[in-house]
């Protein structure tokens, strides 16, 4: 499976705190990860991560091409609700093309969390 990590600065210990609990199932998979998430990730867990631009440099926008092109399975974006974006309709185009393509897409810990508990399930 593909599964694309993505987290807005607030959110960063949150994604590297869910690769460290999961990652041994992460290693089952293929990662590919907005910039500096991806550089967090791999430094905490080791894993190999395909990292893109920075999200407001047009890494979401990127793994959005992705969505389109059926290279991504899961997205596992955490983001933060409170803090107002400059590429929020780079963050709203993702979201809708999730939605588009049918590609489960946890917004928070909690709902990654149900993810991986059905992951071969999905």
């Amino acid at each position: 499976m593909n599964i694309a990590l993505i987290a807005h600065d607030k959110k960063k210990d949150d994604m590297v705190h869910f690769c460290m609990k999961h990652v041994e199932t992460l290693k089952q998979h293929t990662l590919m990860a907005t910039g500096t998430t991806g550089k967090i990730v791999k430094r905490a867990t080791g894993l190999p991560v395909k990292c893109f631009k920075s999200g407001p440099l047009g890494g979401d926008q990127e793994i959005g091409a992705e969505v389109a092109k059926g290279e991504v399975d899961m997205i596992i974006f955490f983001r933060d609700p409170l803090t107002m974006q400059p590429h929020e309709p780079d963050v709203s185009a993702l979201f809708r093309l999730s939605d588009v393509y049918q590609i489960p897409l946890a917004s928070n810990f909690k709902t990654a969390e149900l993810f991986f508990r059905n992951i071969n399930e999905l």
